[in-house]
């Protein structure tokens, strides 16, 4: 008998604790700049789950334009999410140099309204809270990505 077919009278299925993520949900993280601590919702797409699954991870903050990047030690490939226009607000990993990218206004080849990537990154997460506190980031600063 087929698992996904509803019993008479039911709304929803059945839910399982060791059932994943549904598709277009997402995970919250705790992204912290200079103690600035920023919630990411993480996408369910391979390069968010590989990254997830390696936390806490420590690194130190470099800026380019108006980006915070860092490296972390998660090795992947580009995935179906890559773009090479960002969205404000929008974590980016870059797979080539394995580092995680923060957009929060245009970097230096951006232009014509659009926000542009050095390279074709995949979209693992994003955030709602204001990236104000974020602007004055100086390079070297700490950087500390952890479940909240």
């Amino acid at each position: 008998m087929p698992t996904n077919v509803l019993r008479r009278g039911q709304q929803t299925p059945p839910s399982r604790s060791q059932d994943p993520p549904q598709p277009g949900t997402a995970e919250t993280v705790v992204l912290s700049i200079a103690g600035n601590p920023l919630r990411m919702n993480f996408h369910q797409t391979p390069s968010a789950r590989r990254i997830r699954a390696a936390l806490p991870l420590f690194s130190v903050a470099e800026t380019w334009g108006e980006c915070i990047h860092f490296e972390i030690p998660i090795a992947g490939g580009r995935d179906r999410t890559a773009r090479i226009n960002a969205q404000i607000g929008g974590l980016y990993y870059w797979a080539e140099e394995r580092r995680l990218l923060l957009i929060f206004g245009p970097t230096p080849i951006s232009g014509n309204g659009l926000v542009r990537l050095p390279r074709p990154c995949n979209l693992v997460g994003d955030t709602r809270d204001k990236l104000s506190s974020i602007r004055q980031v100086p390079p070297g600063q700490k950087v500390m990505l952890k479940l909240p």
